[in-house]
């Protein structure tokens, strides 16, 4: 195989890589032999089905098929001879015709030289942190706020109860709405309505008004209102507390303890809280080993093909959440400039993860890749099927693959930099930084 390479600029590189046509030919007509063996058309005997036939029927897609791995295989033959390491994915195109010789012209972005990737020099903050019995009893008050029921009391409004409300707000001489009340319900306490009015709310029975005065926040949802001093008319019409369920037999049943026994949801719980906590303590040292690459080698210019890839799908990724959602939101063509800066970042931190793992020969380990499997398997009611889903679906697989192995590597720096330990609640572990 002929192989020549050009440089486009700092990071960007061409290669040109050529085949004989002869080989193509040899093993699409290989392949068609096979398949004519085994082929069943109507109107002919197996094996006896004419070659033309065959070419017919099934040559372009083996001719597509044999091509694309032809490619596959010629460019990272290429590749190895030239000693490149690849950033992103390149963009392979045929080159002019050559008669007897199939050439192609391969597009694409290289790792940047970092020099030496010293981790030792590194200071990494290590926090850990424990699931406590607290933390057991705080998720079976949450799991019994669930399933709570309400029921209407007839006493003033407090903390914790469930009120329905209507609201008509003055500011100036301006009345919103014009006409009648807006209607809705909170939970005092939750924040969900605006903390002065709820807080207002308190001691109210229902059939009772209030007035609360309020300056609301200058960005505030109603434009009409924002960063206006306002008399807030509230009226109860409805006030309801909260019944939680006993923790019996019943109540652990109902959450796929067979055996209804306390002592087994406890640890049932425990079990999904130390997962919870294990995921939350990973993404937090994964940040302070990003954020600790980035300041040591933000210096490093980056693939700026590549940097824009990531840009624009950070974009994609937004607007599907807002869709998930219920959200429409229109992306401009260049909404990706906004992104760019922290694609940056990310290429960044994913290439020195890449170049610290080639360059010491780091390994995906099968084991953790299989118990990371059934951590995520655990997490379903048939944990079976989920592991049966990844094994037969590669794109999965890759993912959880690639997941992984970003794992091993942040702990293999982690190991080797300076480190502190940071002690935090489970709560604190969890929360978003």
């Amino acid at each position: 195989m002929q192989v020549s390479l050009e440089s486009l600029g700092s990071l960007e590189r061409r290669l040109t890589f050529s085949f004989p046509a002869e080989n193509l030919e040899n093993q699409v007509g290989g392949r068609l032999r096979e398949i004519a063996r085994g082929a069943k058309i109507k109107g002919f005997r197996p094996g006896k089905v004419p070659a033309k036939v065959i070419e017919q029927r099934f040559g372009a897609q083996v001719r597509a098929e044999i091509l694309d791995g032809m490619l596959r295989e010629g460019f990272s033959n290429a590749v190895r001879q030239e000693q490149l390491q690849i950033a992103g994915q390149p963009r392979i195109e045929p080159a002019a015709d050559a008669g007897e010789t199939l050439s192609y012209v391969a597009t694409f972005e290289v790792v940047p030289d970092f020099g030496d990737i010293d981790v030792s020099k590194l200071n990494i903050v290590r926090h850990t942190a424990e699931v406590a019995d607290a933390d057991i009893d705080a998720m079976i008050e949450n799991l019994r706020l669930q399933r709570r029921t309400l029921q209407k009391v007839e006493r003033a409004a407090q903390a914790g109860d469930v009120v329905e409300v209507e609201t008509w707000t003055q500011v100036g001489d301006e009345r919103f709405p014009a006409e009648g009340a807006e209607y809705g319900s909170t939970v005092i306490g939750s924040e969900s309505m605006f903390k002065p009015l709820e807080e207002a709310l308190v001691g109210v029975k229902a059939g009772d008004e209030t007035v609360a005065e309020v300056e609301f926040p200058a960005d505030w949802r109603a434009p009409q209102l924002a960063g206006k001093q306002a008399k807030v008319h509230l009226k109860l019409t409805n006030v309801s507390e909260p019944v939680l369920p006993e923790v019996d037999a019943e109540f652990i049943k109902s959450f796929g303890v067979k055996s209804g026994e306390a002592d087994q949801f406890r640890n049932d719980i425990r079990t999904n809280l130390e997962r919870e906590l294990k995921g939350a303590l990973m993404t937090r040292l994964r940040r302070e080993v990003g954020e600790q690459l980035i300041a040591a080698y933000e210096s490093v210019e980056m693939p700026p093909k590549l940097v824009e890839a990531e840009a624009r799908d950070m974009v994609w990724q937004t607007v599907e959440q807002a869709r998930r959602q219920g959200r429409h939101i229109e992306a401009p063509a260049d909404a990706h400039l906004n992104y760019m800066d922290a694609a940056r970042k990310r290429v960044l931190v994913g290439l020195l993860v890449g170049e610290i793992a080639r360059r010491n020969e780091l390994r995906l380990e099968p084991k953790r890749v299989n118990e990371t499997l059934r951590l995520i398997a655990s997490t379903y009611e048939e944990p079976q099927q989920v592991i049966d889903l990844y094994r037969n679906d590669q794109q999965l697989m890759a993912g959880l693959q690639n997941r992984v192995m970003e794992e091993q590597v942040i702990d293999w720096i982690a190991e080797r930099a300076q480190h502190t330990e940071q002690s935090l609640s489970f709560s604190e572990a969890i929360r978003p930084a």
